[in-house]
């Protein structure tokens, strides 16, 4: 049944219910039908799914094959496995780090969302009650009031000036009228269903009595919610990139022990038990050496440091890799409200000749209170008039004490008009606050400088012309008029109260933008970053907020949620490049515009608040929810939560992205060319007949010698130009940009000077320069240079694009693990 085609009467004999509510028998016999009314949250993992869930990483599994191998190198020694106890600690050491950043992050958020549950008034057993609101079920009755959220999806069914605020549903930042009546169509949008309210809405002015049609999952926002389900979660960029690392170097480990192994047995000709057992551990070596077994605990370190840098920036992230992706972002899609605006209705300008009067008017004509901080609270609209009443000088509390209201017409959206009738002196002055169209035709004078004049044809275009400017500009204009009884007026309509009256001027509002996000515009633009702006308003205010933060130039590049669905799949893609603000638009049209920018190969990024933002959120390559005036289910599906719900913060994290992505390169390049190295030396050695490191001298370098500086590379600062570059391709491997030359001829030169320490070992003890087999001196050579070239290369990779001459500031903790490496080689040896 459509509830808003409906008259309330049939609307509650469906509902088998009626205006006194319904009985407590009957409400619990309905709750324990249709459950509680509160949404699914979803079962959260427990730790130890999340910490087995660490261990699907491809590094990860690398590392536990290194386990398996070390083990067997262990038992055909007859050694202690101290190798397998290593690999083991880093795997477990790994596991925890994602399992602690994971809890911390949903930690973060829990703490977000509200503590205590609510509450709300209804009608059971015919009186008015308390209830918690979970326990609310289908025909209940409630009573709603300003301030009071929407606890389930309800009929109208008695209505005294309702204003509400649906943002979160319709991505309408201004509050909506509500009615009682029944509706005319067939079939209207959630914007338009006048006589409805829906969970997750605010109540902000007026007062209504209501029945419910839909609870818990049942409700519009529930329907999201479930849809939510659908949308599959992509792998990261980041997380890709390793996948295909692990692959390469997977195959490459078994190409080359199987190689080794072959080639060694032919190369002996007798074959022997023994002989079998030397050959696999020569194998063994090799596949030792090939594995980085400290790259996966590297790069959680290095994602986990920018996790925490990001926290303390007021952004939460669940998920690691979340932070890398952003800084690969090309495509960052915001919603406007509240996160390039301050969600807060502001008044910005104003006209008229006397500025006291005006803001009487505003603030006595007015249902918001000042707050402490000398602020309104109350109704968005309401609340900027009492800040700017205060800020010229009149108080809306001091107000009330000495204008006491003596009596009032409510708004009505026909009148689009409220006028009280306040005490002043012996007399009563009438105020009386709407739209400019419906005032200025109901006032017969104007104030001039405090002078009374006669309203005139050429002084009425005038104020006309004034008040298109400012509508031109997306501001909400309200006018203000007055009128001065002798006394008291008795049975007073509003035909007879709303006319002769005198003009007073008029108000412009807006929500202004935040002015740090016009700088973070800009540093996107820099960046190489596209962004756009979605959002529930107007085009006329979303063209004028664009043109402000330096979004579009013009109107050219805006479109709405109507023009948009007349556009096909395939026209849509010809002009989305030239789209960069969309107005009015419905959930639909944001996971539209997301699935586009994604189709044609760009890693995109949604933020938004309102579940009417969830589904295009999860699916985006980030999604990004915000932390104030986010709902729970946005918060779910985020990848990254705004405490401050501040588009600036998204910069921040761009930005930090981009410098965790650019030191994991580092660290994959110093330990790939390190790696590399071990391989070549060993598979040289091994064709040459000699030893040159043994499997433990290899582990030793993999987790103590590499990885260490590797973590120290990781904390490394931004490269200077690293927000004045477009972002990195999607296609972009790792080994872009040469990387892969760099790590070849690197490697190259450690193995060589490696092997030539080896031959010069040997000439101290034997004073012949030879590679001669088992020489224990040339082995500790090898170990020392090997070691030692790569706790310097450490340095040279700071900086993958300049001298390190000129890499700014000393990385103190890089410093220091090279001096704590350095140590720990020498009382090895």
């Amino acid at each position: 049944m459509k509830y808003y085609l409906e008259d309330s009467e049939k609307v509650l004999q469906n509902l088998d219910s009626s205006s006194s509510g319904l009985t407590e028998a009957e409400a619990e016999k309905r709750l324990l039908k249709s459950g509680k009314n509160k949404l699914h949250e979803g079962k959260k993992q427990g730790v130890v799914k999340r910490f087995l869930m660490q261990l699907k990483d491809p590094m990860i599994i690398i590392l536990i094959i290194a386990a398996v191998i070390s083990g067997i190198t262990s038992i055909l020694e007859k050694e202690f496995p101290s190798d397998v106890i290593i690999i083991v600690a880093v795997v477990l050491l790994n596991a925890v780090l994602g399992v602690v950043q994971e809890t911390k992050a949903e930690k973060a958020i829990d703490a977000l969302k509200a503590m205590t549950k609510a509450q709300s008034k209804v009608m059971r057993n015919g009186k008015l009650t308390t209830t918690d609101s979970e326990n609310l079920v289908v025909g209940d009755v409630i009573v709603l009031e300003a301030g009071d959220v929407v606890p389930a999806d309800a009929r109208i069914i008695e209505c005294i000036t309702v204003q509400v605020e649906e943002s979160a549903l319709t991505g309408e930042s201004v509050a909506v009228n509500k009615t009682a009546d029944k509706l005319e169509g067939i079939d209207l949008s959630l914007g338009d269903r006048k006589n409805m309210l829906y969970l997750g809405s605010t109540v902000v002015y007026g007062r209504c009595v209501a029945v419910i049609t839909g609870t818990g999952m049942n409700t519009e926002l529930g329907k999201i919610a479930s849809s939510l389900s659908s949308v599959q979660d992509d792998a990261t960029p980041l997380q890709k990139k390793l996948k295909e690392l692990s692959k390469i170097l997977s195959i490459g480990v078994l190409l080359i022990s199987v190689f080794i192994f072959v080639f060694s047995l032919l190369k002996v000709g007798n074959i022997t038990t023994d002989v079998i057992l030397d050959t696999l551990i020569i194998a063994i070596s090799l596949a030792v050496a090939a594995i980085p077994e400290g790259l996966t605990t590297v790069v959680t370190i290095v994602l986990s440091v920018g996790v925490t840098k990001m926290s303390k920036r007021s952004a939460v992230i669940r998920k690691m890799t979340a932070v890398e992706t952003l800084g690969c972002a090309q495509i960052i899609c915001s919603d406007k409200t509240g996160t390039l605006t301050q969600n807060k209705m502001t008044v910005v300008e104003s006209h008229t000749g006397n500025e006291s009067m005006l803001a009487t008017i505003m603030a006595g004509c007015n249902d918001a209170i000042l707050a402490d901080n000398n602020e309104g609270k109350g109704e968005a609209t309401e609340s900027a008039l009492i800040t700017y009443a205060f800020k010229n000088g009149v108080n809306k509390t001091t107000l009330e004490k000495e204008n006491k209201r003596l009596g009032e017409v409510p708004f009505e959206s026909n009148r689009k008009m409220m006028t009280t009738l306040n005490s002043y002196g012996d007399k009563v002055i009438q105020l009386t606050k709407g739209a400019f169209d419906e005032i200025i035709k109901r006032c017969t004078a104007y104030v001039d400088k405090g002078e009374i004049k006669p309203l005139t044809k050429e002084k009425i275009t005038e104020f006309e012309i004034l008040n298109k400017n400012m509508a031109q500009n997306a501001l909400r204009v309200l006018a203000g008029a007055y009128r001065m009884h002798e006394s008291m007026v008795e049975n007073y309509t509003s035909e007879s109260l709303e006319q002769n009256m005198i003009y007073a001027g008029v108000v412009g509002m807006i929500d202004p933008i935040r002015e740090q996000v016009k700088v973070a515009v800009q540093e996107c633009h820099s960046a190489g970053i596209k962004t756009i702006m979605i959002t529930g308003d107007h085009k006329l205010t979303a063209v004028a907020i664009g043109k402000q933060l330096g979004i579009i130039k013009d109107e050219t590049e805006a479109l709405t949620g109507v023009e948009l669905d007349k556009l096909s799949d395939e026209e849509f893609e010809k002009v989305i490049e030239k789209i960069r603000v969309y107005a009015r638009v419905q959930p639909e049209h944001k996971v539209r515009i997301v699935k586009m920018w994604q189709q044609k190969g760009n890693v995109t990024a949604m933020t938004g608040d309102g579940v009417n933002d969830a589904p295009s959120i999860k699916m985006a390559d980030i999604g990004i929810g915000m932390g104030i005036t986010g709902t729970d289910v946005t918060k779910n599906v985020a990848d990254m939560i705004l405490a401050d719900d501040n588009f600036a913060t998204i910069v921040s994290a761009v930005k930090e992205g981009r410098k965790i992505y650019d030191n994991i390169r580092k660290t994959i390049q110093f330990l790939l060319s390190s790696n590399l190295s071990e391989v070549i030396a060993i598979f040289v050695a091994t064709i040459l007949g000699f030893t040159v490191l043994k499997p433990t001298h290899l582990l030793w370098i993999n987790l103590i010698t590499d990885t260490f500086p590797a973590i120290g590379l990781g904390v490394e600062e931004c490269e200077a130009n690293v927000m004045n570059r477009p972002p990195r391709p999607k296609s972009e491997g790792l080994f872009a940009g040469g990387m892969a030359f760099n790590v070849l001829y690197q490697g190259v030169l450690v193995a060589f000077l490696v092997l030539i320490s080896y031959a010069v070992g040997v000439y101290i003890e034997t004073g012949v320069f030879a590679f001669t087999a088992g020489n224990a001196n040339g082995m500790t050579m090898s170990f020392l240079t090997m070691s030692m070239a790569e706790i310097f290369h450490s340095i040279n990779m700071r900086s993958q694009l300049g001298s390190i001459f000129k890499s700014g500031k000393p990385n103190v903790i890089l410093l220091a693990t090279m001096v704590g490496v350095f140590l720990l080689t020498l009382a090895v040896i």
